[in-house]
């Protein structure tokens, strides 16, 4: 039974930080099973019961591939950084209807620099976009009381990308036209690393993820999605 993470995970990351090739990897490819992906499949595996509790339609899989584990291999065909791999440990336990990482979800990042929880959807398609758009136009009441619902605010920050203009075919006098410009629905709470020692670690995740269960719902009902 998954209880918590280890040092020795924080530890790898900082090694892969400091030596992103393939030789480095190859050579210390078990310690990444051992202190990386192993732990984090446990992980998963026991926050399954408490993200039902949550949204019985979000779902926790521990499988090694296209599961809620992020691939370590980076694609670099488009990038000029040709790094191999990611620096960061990146969970998302998804809505049952999602392919993707720009599905719905709640999200655990763990990188050397940088620990937080995430919640909400990334880089939404066109379509999903407009449709949260359109909800806050037609139902602005609703998502303002998601986004300043105490429980959000006092852990959580609004974040993500914006239009420098009102996109196409919006009132640029609408109250919410600053929150209809966002091109990313998502909020982060950032983790210290001590958090992720907590003996009750995934009590603690959940109990966070749970604050956000307003802001999800809307983004839920946008969709046309069930929560």
């Amino acid at each position: 039974m998954f209880n918590h993470f280890e040092p020795s995970l924080m530890k790898f990351m900082r090694d892969l930080q400091n030596n992103n090739n393939r030789d480095w990897f190859n050579d210390h490819k078990q310690q990444y099973e051992d202190h990386v992906r192993s732990p984090a499949l446990a992980f998963i595996e026991q926050m399954d019961q408490w993200i039902r509790l949550i949204s019985p339609h979000y779902e926790a899989s521990p499988k090694k591939m296209g599961g809620s584990l992020m691939r370590v291999y980076r694609d670099v065909r488009f990038s000029k950084d040709k790094s191999p791999y990611k620096t960061n440990v990146g969970i998302q336990f998804r809505h049952e209807v999602g392919k993707d990482v720009h599905a719905p979800g709640f999200y655990l990042h763990i990188a050397a620099d940088d620990i937080f929880l995430g919640v909400g959807t990334w880089r939404p398609d066109r379509d999903s976009l407009a449709a949260i758009r359109d909800h806050i136009v037609t139902k602005p009441g609703p998502y303002l009381d998601a986004i300043n619902h105490q429980p959000f605010t006092e852990l959580y920050e609004l974040a993500g990308t914006k239009l420098t203009r009102p996109p196409k075919g919006y009132d640029k006098e609408h109250e919410l036209i600053e929150e209809i410009k966002r091109k990313d629905f998502i909020a982060l709470c950032p983790l210290q690393e001590s958090d992720l020692y907590q003996a009750d670690f995934c009590k603690m995740v959940a109990s966070r993820f749970g604050r956000a269960q307003p802001f999800q719902k809307f983004i839920c009902e946008a969709l046309g999605l069930r929560f």
